[in-house]
């Protein structure tokens, strides 16, 4: 009798690549969020809806891969980001929602999310992500977490008046103190890679802004195009670079 082969974890090992592209993948689905959205002229609703239409077929692509592929599953990281962003947009510029408010919803949307997920497959660890259900409740969470980042981010950012530089600071800060927490205070590694998952997110966007956006408004003014294009490069490469060296390396569970 044939044994049935173990099934395969659909997402990357945690590893220095894996947090080199993703804030990456951060940092230019904010600016390439306002590309679309303002330089070519979109406006959010418009490029919310096309955005997130590309985002289904890139998930449903995911989803039918059944293990992780390298550039199957950062293409639908960096489409998440991007729709993410516009949510979090949505909601402050056409809807008028506080960035306190929406920081505080998508922290109890993320929230539920996780105890939704714990309830029902008794673990968090991206390390057993090998069915349906628990791809589809990891990209909700994904989902969230960027969208609460780019709330966050704005939130310190703009609404606290710390500027782009000293909040991408700021929240290099708390990533560093997690990472000293895992490795030296013996934090949960399930929570220490969720909370740095969040983190990234407006330590990338806030960079991404800094980059971007116009020296009156405390940034280097090198424009969405430019900042977006160099960061779609580096991510290529990085994503090239996977395939070749991990590609076939998922964890059997």
């Amino acid at each position: 009798m044939q044994a049935t082969a173990a099934p395969m974890n659909r997402v990357p090992k945690v590893t220095i690549d894996f947090w080199l592209i993703k804030l990456m993948a951060v940092t230019m689905g904010e600016t390439a969020a306002d590309y679309l959205a303002v330089n070519l002229g979109f406006g959010l609703t418009a490029t919310s809806l096309i955005m997130a239409a590309i985002l289904i077929g890139a998930l449903a692509l995911q989803f039918g891969q059944k293990r992780y592929v390298p550039w199957s599953y950062w293409l639908a990281v960096v489409l998440i980001s991007i729709v993410g962003t516009l949510v979090t947009d949505n909601l402050v510029d056409n809807f008028g929602v506080s960035l306190i408010t929406t920081t505080i919803g998508f922290s109890i949307a993320l929230a539920v999310t996780f105890a939704l997920w714990f309830a029902s497959e008794k673990t968090l660890s991206i390390h057993a992500i090998f069915t349906t259900k628990r791809e589809a409740f990891y990209w909700l969470a994904i989902l969230f977490t960027f969208a609460l980042g780019t709330a966050a981010g704005d939130l310190v950012a703009e609404r606290f008046g710390l500027g782009y530089l000293a909040t991408g600071v700021l929240f290099g800060m708390i990533i560093a103190s997690l990472a000293c927490g895992y490795f030296f205070l013996g934090l949960d590694p399930i929570l220490g890679f969720w909370l740095a998952y969040i983190f990234t997110r407006p330590l990338g966007a806030s960079f991404g802004d800094l980059l971007s956006q116009p020296a009156e408004y405390g940034g280097l003014a090198l424009g969405t195009i430019i900042t977006s294009a160099l960061f779609l490069g580096l991510i290529v490469v990085i994503i090239a670079y996977m395939s070749l060296t991990h590609d076939g390396d998922e964890t059997a569970v």
